[in-house]
């Protein structure tokens, strides 16, 4: 059997896809081996997959809490994060790769393993990147939303001119944060790159998997070379090392009166939390209506008959049955949220979530309240009110979904890495990137 390699790193939001295209992989006859944090260990071996350790393990990055506040940092923290996930572990993550690179035919690499292009390179084993959402392709003439600066997007005549100039200033402080990289590939005998490696110069010549879903992004000129939107690869379980609670409370909850509206934070973005419930109790209570909660973690307080809060359940099996979905806009949890046909309350908090909220409202979907924001009851109210009663939303929200309806971007995925390397087969001489994406 032929051997994959996936290699991510970050949150479950970053797993979970995946996992998602590693099963359609094996489903598929291919022998897949998952490279991440170790934490995911029990996750990747729960679902059928070889598991091996990439470094860092989330947990020597600190407690959960700590780590979402430095990460998010609506300035500072993107550069953490690619300190702390990237730079700092750099030596390590490489011997990981090597050894998770025998006997591998193919590798994907995901936005925040930098490392694997240039250990596949230079062991001349060829592979193809992805994305998970359409901010990671640094399009100049889809401009995407910045966190941050998302003001700029309402001034007049901003675009494709004023997203040039945005990306060249990531770019200029991008370069200088990831000077190790660039010295690795000089110390492997690699050619200079003249792109960012956390940019432009991630993709790789063999193509680049888009694993987000059509409606979020028309195919842009400037997208890397071959660029294959796939879908969501969505992968809805739970950890196989917590007990799952019993169905009966949610069920007898759904079916005990009206749909209620869903509040979810993802994985991420859950841990600051902090008053966030609290608020969409009193929300719910102010508009007369049902809440399911789903925190993450267990909350310490007496609920109302109208509030139900789990720590976890899968959203494949409440989106759907929601009046609306309230959400921290993760490209995962939205995927879902655009498949349930149900408008959204967006609430995006960092990195790629305002710029995913934004296509959301742009498909008529729903309505943006940025997570800061969303800590105010009243505007909590204000937008939620208006979002329930606007039957557009739920209109086109009905649209979205059908057009989502048998879309399966694992599977897709999965017969792209196929073809590839049936081709390597046929010719027997399948070229690295090396030369056409770096040069």
């Amino acid at each position: 059997m032929t051997r994959v390699l996936l290699a991510t790193l970050g949150s479950l939001g970053d797993l979970h896809p995946y996992i998602a295209l590693g099963k359609a992989l094996r489903e598929r006859g291919q022998h897949v081996r998952l490279a991440t944090s170790v934490d995911y260990r029990a996750r990747v071996e729960a679902a059928g997959l070889d598991f091996t350790p990439l470094a860092p393990s989330i947990a020597e990055l600190g407690d959960p809490e700590q780590i979402a506040r430095r990460f998010f940092g609506r300035w500072s923290g993107p550069e953490r994060l690619i300190r702390e996930m990237v730079m700092i572990p750099l030596r390590r993550a490489c011997a990981d790769l090597r050894e998770a690179l025998d006997g591998v035919s193919l590798a994907v690499s995901h936005p925040i393993t930098p490392a694997l292009p240039i250990i596949a390179d230079s062991r001349g084993i060829p592979w193809i990147s992805s994305v998970l959402a359409p901010s990671s392709l640094f399009s100049r003439s889809d401009p995407s939303v910045i966190p941050g600066l998302e003001w700029l997007q309402h001034l007049p005549g901003s675009g494709s001119l004023t997203q040039g100039v945005m990306l060249r200033w990531v770019r200029s402080l991008v370069r200088r944060l990831e000077q190790p990289l660039h010295a690795l590939r000089a110390e492997l005998g690699l050619p200079p790159c003249r792109e960012a490696l956390l940019m432009k110069g991630q993709f790789s010549a063999l193509g680049t998997l888009a694993l987000f879903d059509s409606p979020l992004a028309e195919r842009q000129s400037d997208w890397p070379t071959d660029t294959c939107v796939c879908g969501a690869a969505l992968h809805d379980a739970g950890d196989p090392e917590v007990p799952t609670a019993s169905d009966d409370g949610l069920e007898r909850f759904l079916a005990a009166g009206a749909p209620p509206v869903v509040f979810a934070l993802g994985s991420s973005a859950v841990w600051l939390a902090r008053d966030y419930w609290q608020h969409a109790i009193a929300a719910c209570n102010a508009l007369g209506i049902r809440g399911l909660l789903l925190t993450g973690m267990p909350l310490q307080q007496p609920l109302p008959a109208n509030i139900c809060a789990l720590n976890y359940v899968p959203y494949s099996r409440v989106f759907s049955r929601a009046a609306a979905i309230v959400h921290q806009s993760g490209i995962g949890t939205l995927s879902s949220a655009l498949r349930s046909g149900r408008p959204q309350l967006l609430t995006p908090a960092g990195f790629d979530q305002p710029d995913n909220a934004a296509r959301a409202v742009r498909l008529g979907v729903g309505r943006i309240l940025p997570f800061r924001r969303a800590h105010d009851e009243a505007r909590l109210v204000r937008e939620l009110r208006a979002l329930l009663a606007d039957r557009a939303y739920a209109k086109a929200s009905g649209e979205v979904a059908d057009r989502l309806r048998g879309v399966d971007g694992a599977a897709a995925a999965a017969h792209r890495i196929i073809d590839l390397m049936d081709q390597k087969d046929s010719t027997r001489k399948c070229p690295t990137s090396t030369e056409a994406s770096h040069g």
